[in-house]
């Protein structure tokens, strides 16, 4: 049975910094490129990041680089974004999604196979 547990949302500051996990079991974790996608309220769900299934390739949108940095440790399959100088446009629930499609389709949801289901990050001005 799949099971994707994700973490570490919650309330945060303008400028402050979360830690977002997403810990896997029931499928071989590094078969699969994982993204991380948004949706903030009112608006479509959003690409965040993608890691590669070896881990050594990652991408992220333009709006988060340089503050956001997805990483896995395939030990512990687990995936992490790691979110730093947050802004209130931040504000969304984030889910975790597992793709053994092409690595350059790891911007698109359609081709993501498994959803953690979502934790939500709050930003506050």
């Amino acid at each position: 049975e799949v099971q994707l547990q994700a973490s570490g949302g919650g309330l945060a500051q303008a400028g402050g910094s979360l830690r977002l996990s997403c810990a896997a079991s029931g499928f071989t974790f590094d078969d699969y490129h994982i993204g991380w996608f948004r949706r903030a309220p009112g608006k479509e769900r959003e690409w965040v990041s993608c890691i590669s299934d070896s881990g050594d390739i990652a991408l992220k949108a333009y709006s988060v680089e340089g503050r956001f940095t997805i990483s896995r440790d395939n030990a512990k399959s687990t995936v992490y974004l790691e979110m730093n100088s947050l802004k209130p446009e931040d504000t969304a629930v984030y889910y975790c999604g597992f793709t053994k499609a092409p690595w350059r389709w790891c911007k698109i949801a359609s081709r993501y196979a498994y959803w953690g289901q979502g934790t939500l990050v709050t930003v506050s001005s």
